[in-house]
């Protein structure tokens, strides 16, 4: 029988009267405490569309926000319209971070720009898609792909949008991966201080790791990161026939979906109202844990879901990267490297101290993949391989 907490009484009342009288314990962040790389007039703020507001704005419209649509969560090569695709994961992730962040008088809009941004950077075929990516680039270059550090290159190298230091910040900070029980914000002051955070990144993934957001907003999306797909991935797991929902069973937040939303939702409110942190209490923060565990042991390290893309799509992303690679080196115009990718970041009408073809090819050839949807790879590599025996198979809807 599924439980849902609730917040207690004394937490409900003491918001209540917060909201009726407009006296909150203020520690959210303020958008006069907004720092850009340039300060353009037509991002400044106004009343009626604040500079996180803006931020929203230019992710959303980004070409690479559309292409969330074809990046999978976790089940790749799966024909299930219910099966969660990256789009639905950043607006879950938005929406449980929203939630939070209103209860805790935090800036909304800077959380929803964190949210909708946090994973603009991943390539396609999931974490499985990222880790042969981060491969390809560190035999070339010795350097290290990650997608939260790619996000903010997509939204602040790629296309210099000017988005501000808070939102940036939070995207490079959301590590999912890392859970804490408690989450303090450490101090973020300039651009120059985050681009030697950013470039350290690219070299050392355990520094990367061990960040920490320099908001409370930031905070609140990176909890929601794994809140949203904790049990999400769950569903998708039993929808793909590959675990029974009673191979999951954890009293403490529940083993459904939105018994784990509820659940941890109102223990962080409870355990973070007007305080200078985030966090959940250890029950809850422990019973996370092994929920997560459980999920790596029956779901991320299922052989199965994984040996058709070993066989196939990181020999396909090996043979696209090596290609693409040789086309810049030769300067193959009619290349897709160049039709399809350089020429559009051309395109765009922002501005670049340096032209972006003199970025460093291996560099180009990882924005171009990382910035294709799955179906995309696939037929790209069938374009420029007619001849390979390689071939992906889907799991049909009637399978």
């Amino acid at each position: 029988m599924p439980k849902y907490e609730t917040l207690s009484q004394e937490l409900t009342q003491q918001i209540q009267t917060a909201k009726a009288t407009g006296v909150f314990t203020d520690v959210s962040f303020d958008d006069s405490r907004v720092v850009r790389r340039h300060q353009l007039t037509k991002d400044a703020a106004t009343v009626w569309r604040p500079n996180f507001v803006h931020d929203i704005d230019k992710i959303m419209h980004s070409v690479y926000y559309n292409r969330y649509t074809d990046k999978t969560q976790v089940f790749s090569l799966c024909k299930n319209d219910d099966i969660t695709r990256r789009s639905l994961h950043v607006q879950l992730v938005s929406r449980i971070a929203r939630t939070i962040g209103s209860a805790l008088h935090l800036n909304v809009d800077l959380i929803e720009a964190i949210a909708l941004g946090h994973d603009i950077g991943h390539p396609p075929f999931a974490h499985t898609g990222e880790a042969y990516l981060d491969e390809l680039y560190h035999r070339h270059t010795g350097r290290r792909f990650m997608h939260n550090v790619h996000s903010v290159r997509v939204l602040d190298g790629i296309y210099p949008y000017n988005i501000t230091l808070q939102t940036l910040d939070g995207i490079l900070t959301h590590n999912g991966e890392v859970e804490l029980e408690e989450l303090c914000p450490q101090p973020l002051n300039s651009f120059e201080e985050f681009d030697r955070i950013v470039e350290r990144c690219y070299v050392d993934p355990a520094f990367a790791l061990g960040l920490m957001p320099s908001t409370l907003e930031g905070c609140v999306v990176r909890l929601a990161d794994i809140i949203a797909y904790l049990g999400k991935d769950r569903q998708d797991a039993m929808r793909a026939k590959l675990v029974d929902e009673q191979m999951f069973v954890n009293e403490d937040i529940g083993s459904i979906n939105a018994e784990i939303i509820n659940n941890l939702v109102v223990n962080i409110i409870e355990n973070s109202y007007g305080k200078p942190y985030i966090r959940m209490d250890k029950k809850h923060f422990q019973a996370l844990q092994k929920s997560k565990m459980d999920n790596y042991r029956m779901i991320y390290h299922n052989a199965s879901a994984l040996a058709k893309l070993d066989t196939t799509v990181k020999p396909m992303m090996e043979a696209i990267y090596e290609q693409m690679l040789e086309d810049l080196k030769q300067e193959r115009r009619s290349s897709p490297i160049f039709k399809h990718h350089i020429d559009c970041v051309n395109a765009s009408h922002y501005k670049r101290a340096v032209p972006y073809e003199k970025t460093e090819p291996n560099q180009i050839v990882v924005d171009y993949i990382a910035g294709m949807t799955e179906h995309y790879l696939i037929e790209l590599h069938g374009y420029l391989f007619p001849n390979s025996p390689l071939q992906v198979h889907y799991i049909g809807y009637f399978e």
